[in-house]
């Protein structure tokens, strides 16, 4: 598997592709916006699995990372992309779900530093699935919850949605909860079925539906 990883910071970026490297992945690194569209928008993401990207990189360090990303993305629908951050943004985390695809992830560079919780993420979104960091739906769920649009939901509901959207499988969120996996089924029910949201047999597009929910 290749990925590609832009990260302005040498030690991170060096930590990351050593990572990456000693997992049997295929790396290759940038340190800069130019260099990241050039990678993964001049053919590199037809050739690449997956990319690991910072959200600000040089020369401006605003968002040339997630841009770059979104493009990728745009060209072909799908393209795995976790984005790192240094703070919790929400509005980042809605522009990449905003096309609807999985194979999507918004970590804290804080969650790097755990290696199995990023080669997870990395795995989860390289699969098409959908990452989260908790704080970021955290936020979500206190922004939507004070405009009333969770207020329907119980605490427990609400702990089983957050855990979701961190793409936790059923036997996660229940482990976490100390919950039986059926329990877990009927809070995801009930959920649902508040949230006029059509429950899936994918766990991928179910989270991928709650996001969808909170972003509004």
């Amino acid at each position: 598997m290749r990925v590609v990883v832009a990260e302005d910071l040498f030690l991170l970026r060096d930590g990351l592709v050593r990572t990456l490297q000693d997992e049997g992945y295929e790396v290759v690194a940038v340190d800069n916006g130019p260099a990241l569209s050039r990678a993964l928008l001049a053919g590199g993401a037809e050739e690449a699995d997956a990319a690991v990207v910072d959200v600000r990189l040089p020369p401006t360090f605003t968002d040339e990372g997630l841009q770059a990303a979104l493009e990728a993305r745009r060209r072909r629908p799908g393209f795995p992309v976790l984005v790192l951050s240094q703070y919790v943004d929400s509005l980042y985390a809605g522009e990449l779900l905003a096309g609807g695809e999985g194979g999507v992830g918004y970590l804290l560079k804080d969650r790097v530093t755990n290696t199995e919780q990023f080669l997870g993420g990395l795995r989860t979104v390289a699969a098409g699935g959908t990452v989260m960091d908790p704080q970021v739906i955290a936020r979500m769920l206190a922004r939507n919850e004070a405009r009333g649009t969770i207020g329907g939901l119980t605490p427990r509901e609400r702990d089983v949605l957050g855990l979701m959207a961190e793409g936790r499988s059923n036997a996660a969120v229940a482990a976490t909860l100390h919950i039986s996996e059926s329990a877990v089924a009927k809070h995801t029910a009930n959920i649902f079925d508040k949230l006029g949201i059509a429950p899936s047999a994918e766990d991928n597009r179910r989270v991928l539906a709650v996001l969808a929910y909170l972003r509004r």
